[in-house]
């Protein structure tokens, strides 16, 4: 019996003196890496490359804040060059999703309209419309608008504005392009609404997404013919302000945009003006925007332009 008992003991010392069991990825650390490689074998290079896109995005995009670029060459050719970058990226992983979002933005910027929409669903494809993110949704809009999609964009924008995160660029951008999308069909109440539901009941101090919102709140409204409710979002803009961080803030606000319908920018900057007595600058912006293709407010610009026009004489 007790020699038994030695034997289990040294039966049960000798199992715990094993050395204990290693995982596959503990014997070889890259082993880990194994089936990424597979799957995704210019991981290493595609990031890279993405890292070198989005820093030059970043640089085009300082030009934005400052009067070194007033033609916006060398934005244009810092976004080509991110373009370049990013088209080398998508030949090596053509679903990855850094890569199509930013190829996105940049065929965009360089007027690439259907190549940026083909990148962009293509990341929806991939990823999903619930989980590509608001920035995704919301150029996708844009485009979309641009090329008259009128209720695909608005759909894509109101993804985007709930997915966004409260007072952020991209959510300040979307509300912006969803509310002119509204307008575009009719519903100028409901672009209204949209605008002023996405600004706080008190806004002490205007940052530029603040400021961006609540100056398309009053082209709005001054669009719809209510140029009284306009002049009270401009008139608490301007008492929160300073005149000249007034107009220093809205035109940088105004910049960040990327206009789904180029002309309105020539609306948005014909009110600046006008709300700055700076009347000949706003009359050549209202003549511009009325001068453009299918304006759908030309006749409230035309109306800008004689009220200019009464008050020289």
């Amino acid at each position: 019996m007790r020699r038994a008992i030695w034997v289990l003991l040294a039966l049960a010392a000798t199992a715990d003196a094993r050395p204990p069991r290693r995982h596959a990825a503990d014997l070889d650390p890259d082993r880990g890496d194994f089936w990424r490689a597979a799957v995704e074998p210019h991981a290493d290079e595609v990031w890279r490359l993405v890292v070198r896109a989005r820093q030059t995005i970043q640089e085009a995009d300082l030009g934005l804040s400052g009067d070194y670029d007033p033609a916006g060459e060398q934005r244009a050719k810092f976004y080509r060059a991110a373009y370049d970058i990013l088209r080398d990226a998508q030949r090596l992983s053509p679903e990855n999703l850094d890569v199509l979002r930013l190829l996105g933005i940049a065929a965009d910027e360089l007027g690439r309209t259907r190549e940026a929409e083909a990148a962009l669903q293509t990341a929806v494809r991939v990823a999903g419309g619930e989980r590509v993110g608001p920035e995704v949704t919301g150029l996708l809009g844009a485009i979309e608008l641009r090329l008259g999609h009128v209720d695909t964009a608005i759909r894509w924008l109101r993804a985007a504005r709930a997915d966004a995160a409260p007072g952020s660029t991209v959510a300040a951008h979307a509300a912006v392009t969803l509310a002119t999308a509204l307008a575009s069909r009719g519903d100028s109440i409901d672009a209204i609404d949209e605008l002023a539901n996405s600004l706080p009941s008190t806004v002490g101090y205007y940052t530029n997404e603040l400021a961006l919102v609540s100056f398309a709140l009053a082209v709005q409204y001054d669009r719809d013919d209510q140029p009284s409710a306009a002049l009270d979002v401009l008139d608490r803009m301007q008492n929160a302000m300073q005149p000249a961080q007034y107009a220093a803030q809205v035109q940088a606000a105004l910049a960040s945009i990327r206009w789904a319908l180029p002309e309105d920018r020539h609306y948005h900057l014909a009110l600046l003006y006008d709300s700055m007595g700076q009347y000949t600058e706003a009359r050549a912006e209202w003549a511009l925007y009325a001068a453009s293709g299918n304006a759908p407010f030309r006749a409230r610009a035309l109306a800008h332009i004689a009220a200019i026009d009464a008050r020289s004489r």
